[in-house]
């Protein structure tokens, strides 16, 4: 069984898991010339299944990490439902018709994820799902299965030697899926785009909850069907990720929010991946929510994820805390993105640190405490997942660097 599947069942497996959060993406150069080439839009690029496969694919290859994630964004399945969404360059998700009240959220409960009612939006629903769900199998058909090898003909001996070390003692690396959490969701939907305290969400809650419940509903039962979309495709492994639940007082959090992440998780948790035969293992994670942590784990999830402004060990006394009967949970993170540019024995300490400290958990899954920024030093990552795995071969690998559009299959 893959490192991953093991340590989010609360085992220790022969090493530590790892895989970074916004992995697929701008730190690649390898995706950056992809997208160049491509020229779309980052919500066009995600329901090109070809693109989308490549790019979900290219960190696994380069870095050998436990698991590819699919190559998407949390405001898409807004986009598959008919809702009009853009992601503007330095800006993030912004609507043009935010949800500010009753009637908004009236008309909202119109939109469908995947309908096939009249309207461009509405028919791309349909035919951007079916477009997910191609781009989870191609991913799947080169990281194999329990039930067949990947097919990796094309490819040249680097890469290869990529999906070996990610593989591990097993025969095959899984793929995470992932959507929204149902409050950031609608958060970007009542405010129409990024805010520093989400004034208007929250004022909606306050003011209409009979409002803001429907609305929470709808994005629950959304984000649940995005995930199931992607395990029933061949996806074995999920995160709710709540970018902004953070900003909220735990007695807010636990009225207003968590009734409707469990929704989504247990909507995510009927779906089952024709890879393992089973339903999903799932993630939670939010940013900032150190106070929320014992709630976001009673929401249903395997695991909890943890970011870098909580200790880990505190997180996980925290956890174990939540629990009734003391029980802990596994637990994800926490490196510091901003150590991926420090100076190596620096960043090497860290990490060894956060393995450390994740032995206080039944099961630790290594991550960063966010997403990779844009500018890291890819064989940096790679080096990282070499001092995880305590793998000092791959580390070398690491140091030689690597140029993909060099290699020749």
């Amino acid at each position: 069984m893959p490192a991953l599947l093991e340590a989010l069942d609360g085992r220790r497996p022969q090493r530590t898991p790892v895989w970074f959060m916004r992995q697929a993406g701008r730190s690649l150069p390898e995706y950056r010339r992809l997208r160049a080439r491509a020229g779309t839009p980052m919500l066009d690029a995600c329901l090109d299944p070809l693109l989308a496969a490549e790019a979900t694919l290219q960190p696994v290859r380069r870095h050998g990490v436990d698991a590819a994630v699919l190559f998407s964004d949390i405001v898409l399945p807004l986009r598959l439902a008919g809702v009009a969404v853009r992601i503007e360059e330095g800006v993030g998700p912004v609507l043009d018709h935010p949800v500010r009240e009753a009637r908004d959220v009236t008309a909202l409960l119109d939109h469908r994820y995947g309908q096939t009612s009249a309207g461009a939006a509405a028919r791309e629903g349909a035919t951007g799902v079916q477009a997910v769900a191609e781009a989870v199998r191609r991913v799947v058909a080169e990281l194999g299965s329990p039930q067949a090898p990947g097919h990796q003909e094309t490819l040249g001996h680097r890469a290869r030697a990529g999906l070996r070390h990610s593989r591990g003692e097993a025969t095959w690396t899984p793929l995470i899926g992932f959507g929204g959490g149902p409050f950031t969701l609608a958060a970007y939907m009542v405010e129409g785009r990024p805010s520093r305290d989400h004034l208007a969400a929250r004022t909606l809650m306050h003011a209409d909850p009979i409002s803001w419940n429907r609305l929470m509903t709808w994005c629950a039962r959304l984000t649940g069907a995005f995930i199931a979309t992607q395990v029933t495709a061949g996806a074995c492994v999920a995160q709710l990720f709540d970018s902004w639940a953070g900003s909220l007082s735990p007695a807010l959090y636990r009225q207003h929010v968590l009734p409707y992440s469990r929704l989504a998780l247990e909507t995510a948790s009927q779906a089952v991946s024709p890879v393992t035969g089973q339903p999903p293992r799932l993630l939670h994670f939010g940013t900032g929510t150190a106070r929320l942590l014992g709630d976001m784990r009673a929401a249903g999830a395997h695991a909890v994820g943890v970011d870098e402004r909580t200790d880990l060990g505190e997180a996980v006394e925290t956890l174990s805390g939540s629990d009734p009967q003391g029980r802990s949970c596994p637990v994800q993170g926490n490196l510091d993105p901003a150590l991926l540019a420090a100076p190596w024995p620096v960043l090497a300490r860290a990490v060894d640190t956060c393995l450390e400290s994740g032995l206080a958990a039944p099961a630790h899954v290594v991550n960063l405490g966010h997403g990779v920024p844009p500018s890291t030093d890819p064989d940096t990552l790679t080096r990282v997942v070499a001092r995880v795995h305590g793998a000092a071969d791959w580390e070398e690998t690491a140091r030689e660097g690597w140029q993909p559009e060099q290699e020749q299959p």
